[in-house]
């Protein structure tokens, strides 16, 4: 199944025209540049990675980096990656792109059985979901980050600092984030906070969708509740689907869906619906349309950067680095337009897009952060969950 969190193509095109992402070059930190002694180049060189790793700090001369399609910023002709093109101009290593991750389980099916014989996969670095990042360290398919090669990793925003499933981040970086929340029709229905308004208020019957993700649907529940959905028990996820089929049985829920939701809300086919900040950051065509994060808590998701088996750790590890320059960060983040992990790059975006300037859907406060909750990543992981779920959803 295709992960829904993706918006369609034109959708994410059209955004180019925010992104100002001209030639401007950016320097990596001095503090890498020292790294080899004189140069960042030192032969012979090492590091010391995570648990006293010792890393060869020699860059490699390409680094293959697999991604989500439509996911870095891209220039105006659409032939070229700036912020890549700016990576190779300071270090000399040049960058392949691959756009080849369009479904955590397909990527991970894909590739499992050369991962499970320790084999090289031929990429230096990854971006996958929550709860694959889980699964592929649980089962060592990983390596850690050579973090003497990442001192911007002090600019990872707090709340993202330290998830259940690699609570020190040495196996992994986010690259981008999303919070699902509640998006609703603020004329025909006024405003909607609140789980249990969204499944049974009368107002909202036949009008109202969930998403087909989870961790999504039932953590929202759950957290609505009064259960923790960082830590589920079964007794804790049990009630959430039962709360859950009752909104099905009655008839409150239209359908689940991935991120189609929007097109339903633009046609005042739906009033309100479990939603995702990175859709509605971008627009929908209805003017009435708001977003609000749940009064019990959101889910925010991330997907990671990872260094898979055979990866070139301080190549990959010095991507790391520099995407986590806030110059580069805001660079990013004026096209994707998803909540972006870098302290700082909130006060670089004006160069590339003033009208991100201040959106909360791109630049959460801290105040909102808090109001977030990041899922159980071997709850969302465990197939009789996952079972149990897909009957209530009809999946």
């Amino acid at each position: 199944m295709t992960d829904p969190r993706l918006n369609d193509p034109l959708t994410r095109r059209q955004l180019l025209r925010r992104a100002a992402v001209g030639g401007t070059a950016l320097t990596l930190p001095a503090l890498l540049a020292a790294c080899g002694g004189g140069g960042i180049e030192g032969a012979g060189d090492t590091g010391t990675g995570a648990a006293g790793t010792t890393v060869a700090q020699v860059l490699a001369d390409k680094l293959v980096f697999a991604n989500w399609p439509l996911y870095i910023d891209i220039s105006e002709d659409e032939k070229s990656h700036p912020s890549l093109d700016q990576f190779t101009q300071e270090t000399g290593v040049a960058v392949q792109y691959l756009e080849e991750v369009n479904d955590n389980e397909e990527w991970f099916g894909k590739y499992q059985a050369q991962l499970q014989q320790k084999q090289d996969i031929g990429r230096d670095i990854t971006v996958l979901t929550d709860w694959m990042a889980a699964r592929m360290i649980r089962l060592g398919y990983v390596q850690k980050k050579d973090k003497s090669a990442i001192p911007n990793e002090a600019n990872l925003v707090d709340n993202l600092k330290s998830p259940s499933w690699d609570p020190k981040r040495d196996y992994s970086m986010p690259w981008q984030s999303g919070m699902t929340g509640i998006a609703y029709n603020k004329k025909e229905i006024g405003k909607v906070t609140t789980i249990d308004q969204l499944l049974t208020d009368p107002k909202l019957k036949g009008k109202v969708t969930c998403l087909t993700e989870m961790p999504d649907t039932i953590g929202l529940i759950m957290a609505a509740q009064g259960d923790d959905p960082e830590k589920v028990t079964a007794e804790g996820f049990d009630k959430a689907i039962a709360t859950l089929q009752d909104a099905v049985d009655s008839g409150q829920i239209r359908r689940f869906t991935g991120n189609d939701y929007t097109d339903d809300l633009d046609a005042g086919n739906v009033l309100a619906a479990m939603a995702w900040s990175g859709d509605i950051a971008a627009g929908l065509k209805n003017p009435n349309i708001e977003w609000t994060v749940v009064d019990t808590k959101s889910h925010i998701w991330t997907d990671n950067m990872l260094i898979p088996t055979g990866g070139d750790v301080f190549t990959a590890s010095t991507y790391m680095n520099y995407v986590y320059d806030p110059k580069v960060a805001a660079q990013i983040a004026a096209y994707v337009y998803y909540i972006c992990p870098v302290k700082g790059a909130e006060e670089q975006i004006a160069e590339f897009d003033d009208t991100a300037v201040g959106n909360q859907l791109i630049f959460p406060s801290e105040e909102t952060r808090a109001k977030t909750f990041i899922f159980d990543a071997e709850a969302a992981d465990n197939p009789d969950y996952k079972e149990k779920f897909a009957a209530v959803a009809g999946l």
